[in-house]
C-alpha cells in the first residue's frame, strides 16, 4: 500500500509540473499577436500590428514632407494620440508603396521591396528563427522563440527615442534624425560608453566619424557594467551594479498613469524628456493639454555648450540663439543658408571669398563695409588679438579692413579679435557683451575686375579691324544693329513679364519653376492649392512661399487679376504680404513672403506648447488682422477659411493671416468638400454654410471663435472628436462651455502654469470665444468688437449657451 501511495504521489507531481510548465509556456506565448506568415504591405490601408492595449502600433507610416508621396517608413508609433508620434523606425530604408514586411514561415522578420527583393531582416544571430512576434504594451516589438525568450527586440536597436522600460547598454547609442521630418541619421549621437560615461557627440556625415563631445555625465568607472535606464515612472538615470549613480532626469515627469513618457535625441542635438496626458478629452474632459510637453532638456543651452572646434550647433558662418532650450539658427547679413531646408547646416557667403589678390573686393576699402551684430560672438577661429585702452569699435573695424585675411572682427569694449573663414560656433545672447563686425562687399560688389590690359588689347584689335576695310566696317555696323534690335525686343518682353499690378511683380511660370527647383520642396497643402518654398535669383537672401492654385472656375479665371489686385492693396502687419503672381496659360500662382515659424497649427498642436502670453499676443494679432479685412481695407474681404493652418508665424511669432481673398477663386465643388468634415463634427465652418444661408463676415467670426478656444487649451477641435475607440463624440466647443458653466475653467489649462496664474484672462477669452460661436450670426460680435473685448477695452457680458451643431 505504501509503495502504491508513493507511486501515485510521484505521478501526481509529474502531472502538476507538466501543467505548470505548460501554463508558463502558454503565458509567454499569449503575448504573441503576430503569427508566422503574417504580412503587412505599405500603402494598402491594412491595419498595423497593435499592442494588446492598442497604445502602440508596428507597420508602415507615410513619409511626410517627402518629394515622393509614395514613400513609407517601417515604424513603431504611439497609436492612441492624434500625433501618432514615431518612436522607432528603419530610417535608412524608406520604401515605396507595395513593399511588405513579413514574418516568414521560418520565423524570420524580412522587409521586401515591391518586386520581392529583400531589403532588410532582423538579425537574430545564432538564435535561429522565431515562433511568433509581438507588439508589446511597452512599445517594444519582439521576436520570440518556443521558450518565450526574446531573440530580437526593437528596444535593443533604438533609433533616436527611448521609452519607459527601455535600457541603453554599454556601447549602445541613440542617433538624431537629420531634421524634424527627415528620419535618416543626423549629426548627433548619445552614447553609453564602455567606460561608464554617458556622452553627447557630434559626428561627421556621411562618414559618421566622431567629432567631439559637447556634454558628458562624468560617470567614468573602471571595470564596471553601466547602462542608461528609463524606468516605468518616467525617470532616466545611469545605473552601475544595480546602483543609481547619476540622475539625468531632474524634474517631475508626472505619474505614468496620467502621462505618456518618452526621451528623444532631437535633430538639433538636444536630449529632451517629454510627457503627454494619456486621457482622451472627448470622453474624459479632465484636461486639455493635448500635445507633448518638454519637461527637461540636456543640455539646457545648446548654443553655449558647444565650444569644441567644429561647426557648432548651427553650422559654419551661422549664429545660434537659445530659446527655451531650442537652438535657433540664423545667417548674418550677406550670407544665406547652405541648405534652405535645414538651417542647422550653416551659411555660405553671398560673395566671393577674399583671395588677397590684387583687384579683389577686399583690397579696396571703398568696396568694403561692416554689418554689425550686437551681443554676438564666434569664439573660435581667431588668429590675432589687439587690446588696449586706445581700441574702440572704429579702430577694430580698421584692423579688419586693412587685413585681407580678416572675415570678421569681435569687439568687447577693450579688445578686438580678428576672425578667419569659416566662422565657427557662433552664438547670440543678451548677456554676451560682444559686438560682431561682419566684413562684406559694399552694394554686392564681389570683384573689381581689373581688366585694363585686356580691354586695351580689345580696343587695339578692334581699331585695326575697323580701319582695315570699309566692308568690314559696314559688316560690323550691320551686326551691331541686329544685336541691338534683338536686345530691344528682349527688353520689351522682360518689361512686359515684369509689369506690376498695384506694386505686385508679375512672374513667368519658368521663373517660379526655377525658384522652387521644379516645385520640389512642399511646405503644405490647403483648400486652395499647394505651397512650395523657393528662392528668387533677384532676392537671393530671402525665401519666398509660392502657392500653386488648383484649377479655378472660368469666372475665377476672368476675375483672377481683379482678385489679385484687391489682395495687393491690403497692407497690415497681421496679413501675409503678397509679393507677386503668375497668370500664364492655365497656371495661376501667388508669391508670398516666407514665414519661418510655419503655421499656428504646428505651434499649437506640436510637441511643445507655446507660452500663455504668446498665445494671447497671437490671438490679439489675428483679431486685428480680421478687423482690417472686414472693415478697414478698400474693399471688404471675407476670408471664408479661418483656421490655424492659415495663420502663419514670422521669426518673432507675429501672426499673419494667409489665403485671404482667395475664396472667389475656389471651385464650388472644392469649396463644398472643404466644408464637409469626415465625421460631421463642427469644425471651423459656421452653421450657415450648411443651411445655404447668405455668407457674411460673421462666418469668419465663428471660425475665429473655434480657433480661439483651441488656442486656450492647445487642442485641435477636429482631433478632439476623432477617438475611434470611443463610442460617443463630443465637440470641443460643447466641452468648453460645459467647463465654463460649471466654473471649472482650470480643466481647460491643466498643467499650464502660466495660464493657471492668469485665470482672469482665461475666463475673458473663453467668454469671447463662446460669443463668437453663437448659431445665430446676429448674436456674434463684429471682429472689431472681438478685438476690443480680447484686449480688455470693453466689458464681456455673460454669453448664452451656443446651440449644438446637430440642431442646426
Amino acid at each position: 500500500m505504501a509503495s502504491q501511495a508513493t507511486t501515485f504521489t510521484s505521478f501526481f507531481l509529474i502531472i502538476l509540473v507538466f501543467h505548470l510548465f505548460s501554463a508558463i509556456l502558454v503565458a509567454g506565448q499569449s503575448d504573441c499577436n503576430v503569427n508566422l506568415g503574417s504580412i503587412l504591405s505599405a500603402g494598402d490601408n491594412n491595419p498595423p500590428w497593435l499592442s494588446p492595449s492598442g497604445e502602440f502600433a508596428f507597420g508602415f507610416r507615410p513619409l511626410l514632407h517627402s518629394n515622393n508621396e509614395d514613400l513609407f517608413l517601417l515604424s513603431i508609433w504611439f497609436n492612441k494620440i492624434p500625433e501618432q508620434t514615431i518612436v522607432w523606425s528603419k530610417n535608412d530604408h524608406p520604401v515605396p508603396k507595395g513593399s511588405r514586411i513579413q514574418l516568414t514561415n521560418e520565423g524570420v522578420l524580412v522587409l521586401y521591396d515591391p518586386r520581392g527583393v529583400e531589403i532588410w531582416r532582423a538579425q537574430t544571430g545564432s538564435n535561429g528563427g522565431s515562433s511568433c512576434a509581438a507588439m508589446l504594451n511597452s512599445g517594444n516589438f519582439v521576436l520570440m522563440n518556443r521558450d518565450s525568450s526574446y531573440i530580437w527586440e526593437s528596444f535593443r536597436i533604438p533609433t533616436d527615442t527611448m521609452l519607459p522600460g527601455q535600457r541603453l547598454s554599454m556601447r549602445g547609442n541613440l542617433t538624431s534624425r537629420q531634421s524634424e521630418t527627415n528620419y535618416t541619421d543626423g549629426r548627433f549621437q548619445l552614447r553609453m560608453q564602455g567606460d561608464g560615461n554617458l556622452v553627447l557627440y557630434t559626428i561627421f556625415l556621411p562618414t559618421e566619424i566622431v567629432n567631439g563631445a559637447y556634454w558628458t555625465s562624468n560617470t567614468i568607472r573602471a571595470n564596471s557594467s553601466s547602462q542608461l535606464v528609463f524606468d516605468e515612472a518616467g525617470y532616466v538615470y545611469i545605473q552601475q551594479a544595480n546602483e543609481n549613480i547619476r540622475n539625468i532626469t531632474q524634474r517631475d515627469m508626472g505619474s505614468n498613469q496620467d502621462f505618456y513618457h518618452m526621451a528623444r535625441l532631437d535633430f538639433d542635438g538636444v536630449f529632451r524628456h517629454y510627457n503627454r496626458p494619456r486621457r482622451n478629452y472627448a470622453a474624459d474632459a479632465s484636461s486639455c493639454a493635448s500635445s507633448w510637453s518638454t519637461v527637461q532638456t540636456t543640455p539646457e543651452n545648446m548654443c553655449r555648450i558647444m565650444d569644441n572646434l567644429g561647426s557648432g550647433a548651427c553650422g559654419y558662418n551661422s549664429y545660434c540663439v537659445n530659446s527655451d532650450g531650442k537652438p535657433n539658427c540664423f545667417c548674418p547679413e550677406g550670407y544665406s543658408p547652405l541648405d534652405p531646408l535645414d538651417m542647422h547646416r550653416g551659411c555660405k557667403p553671398n560673395f566671393n571669398l577674399p583671395s588677397c589678390q590684387q583687384g579683389g573686393w577686399e583690397s579696396n576699402v571703398e568696396f568694403v563695409e561692416f554689418k554689425q551684430l550686437n551681443n554676438t560672438d564666434w569664439p573660435l577661429t581667431d588668429y590675432e588679438l589687439q587690446t588696449g585702452p586706445e581700441i574702440d569699435i572704429n579702430t577694430c573695424k580698421e584692423f579688419c579692413l586693412r587685413d585681407c585675411f580678416c572675415a570678421a572682427a569681435i569687439y568687447n569694449g577693450k579688445s578686438c579679435w580678428k576672425k578667419k573663414f569659416p566662422l565657427s560656433n557662433g552664438r547670440q545672447s543678451p548677456d554676451l557683451n560682444k559686438t560682431a563686425l561682419i566684413k562684406v562687399p559694399r552694394n554686392n560688389e564681389t570683384s573689381l575686375c581689373p581688366k585694363s590690359k585686356d580691354q586695351s588689347t580689345l580696343v587695339l584689335v578692334g581699331s585695326l579691324l575697323l580701319g582695315s576695310s570699309v566692308f568690314l566696317n559696314f559688316l560690323l555696323l550691320l551686326t551691331i544693329s541686329v544685336v541691338l534690335f534683338f536686345l530691344y525686343r528682349k527688353k520689351l518682353r522682360n518689361l512686359e513679364s515684369s509689369s506690376s499690378l498695384h506694386g505686385l511683380r508679375r512672374y513667368t511660370y519658368k521663373e517660379l519653376e526655377e525658384a522652387t527647383g521644379g516645385f520640389k520642396q512642399q511646405l503644405g497643402r490647403g483648400s486652395f492649392g499647394t505651397v512650395y518654398k523657393g528662392v528668387l535669383p533677384s532676392i537671393p537672401k530671402r525665401f519666398i512661399a509660392i502657392k500653386r492654385l488648383d484649377k479655378v472656375e472660368k469666372e475665377g479665371e476672368k476675375e483672377f487679376t481683379t482678385e489679385v489686385s484687391a489682395i495687393g492693396k491690403t497692407h497690415h502687419k497681421n496679413l501675409v504680404i503678397l509679393l507677386g503672381y503668375c497668370d500664364e496659360g492655365n497656371n495661376r500662382l501667388l508669391v508670398y513672403e516666407y514665414m519661418s515659424n510655419g503655421s499656428l497649427a504646428s505651434l499649437l498642436f506640436g510637441i511643445s506648447r507655446p507660452h500663455w502670453n504668446q498665445r494671447l499676443n497671437i490671438a490679439f494679432g489675428i483679431a486685428r488682422g480680421l478687423t482690417y479685412l472686414h472693415e478697414e481695407c478698400s474693399s471688404q474681404i471675407i476670408h471664408c477659411d479661418v483656421k490655424p493652418q492659415n495663420i502663419l508665424l514670422d521669426e518673432y511669432l507675429t501672426p499673419k493671416i494667409s489665403d485671404f481673398g482667395l475664396a472667389k477663386l475656389l471651385l464650388s465643388e472644392q469649396s463644398r468638400a472643404a466644408r464637409t468634415h469626415i465625421r460631421g463634427t463642427i469644425g471651423y465652418f459656421a452653421p450657415e454654410w450648411f443651411r445655404k444661408a447668405s455668407i457674411t463676415v460673421k462666418v469668419d467670426v465663428y471660425s475665429f471663435g473655434v480657433m480661439l478656444l483651441e488656442m486656450i487649451c492647445c487642442m485641435s477641435s477636429v482631433g478632439f472628436a476623432m477617438g475611434d475607440q470611443y463610442e460617443e463624440e463630443e465637440a470641443l466647443i460643447d466641452w468648453v462651455y460645459d467647463c465654463y458653466s460649471k466654473r471649472k475653467l482650470n480643466k481647460l489649462v491643466e498643467n499650464d502654469e502660466e495660464a493657471m496664474n492668469d485665470m482672469k484672462s482665461v475666463e475673458r477669452l473663453v467668454m469671447v470665444g463662446i460669443w463668437c460661436i453663437q448659431e445665430d450670426p446676429s448674436l456674434r460680435p463684429s471682429m472689431r468688437r472681438v478685438a476690443q473685448m480680447l484686449e480688455g477695452v470693453c466689458e464681456v457680458s455673460v454669453p448664452p449657451r451656443p446651440s449644438g451643431f446637430s440642431s442646426s
